[in-house]
């Protein structure tokens, strides 16, 4: 009986694609989230796969500079650089959370040459879910 073939990119042997060249990836998503505390950028394909990301965290901020939107735009320039060397024209971008580093990241990402299909808030919006703890007394 004949051996099945596997795919280069089933989850099953860990890695997708190919490491030794870079995917050409003409369009992708890009995630903005940005809390008070940090700024998240995540980079991916249409299909929803993580080519590249950042943090203000990980770019060297610490503490209470996190938030800032100098922090932001730092973040969003290291995720945005490594895609556009992968040849990354075009992108959607979808904002989220009430933190400083929205309209930083937004206007690097305009800057970086990506052309953008449409921005997106989605900002998680409760209908009136939870109830609200009790009133604190002092």
């Amino acid at each position: 009986m004949a051996k099945p073939i596997s795919k280069a990119g089933s989850r099953k042997n860990g890695r997708i694609g190919s490491r030794k060249h870079t995917r050409k990836i003409p369009k992708g998503v890009i995630y903005v989230q940005a809390s008070f505390n940090n700024t998240i950028v995540t980079v991916t394909d249409v299909r929803g796969r993580v080519i590249s990301w950042a943090s203000a965290g990980s770019c060297g901020f610490k503490g209470t500079r996190r938030g800032t939107p100098f922090a932001a735009q730092t973040a969003t320039g290291t995720a945005i650089r490594t895609v556009a060397d992968q040849g990354m024209q075009r992108a959607d971008v979808m904002i989220k959370g009430p933190g400083l580093g929205r309209d930083a990241a937004l206007q690097t990402i305009r800057r970086s040459g990506i052309l953008l299909r449409f921005i997106q808030d989605v900002t998680p919006m409760p209908h009136n879910g939870c109830r609200a703890p009790k009133k604190r007394r002092v």
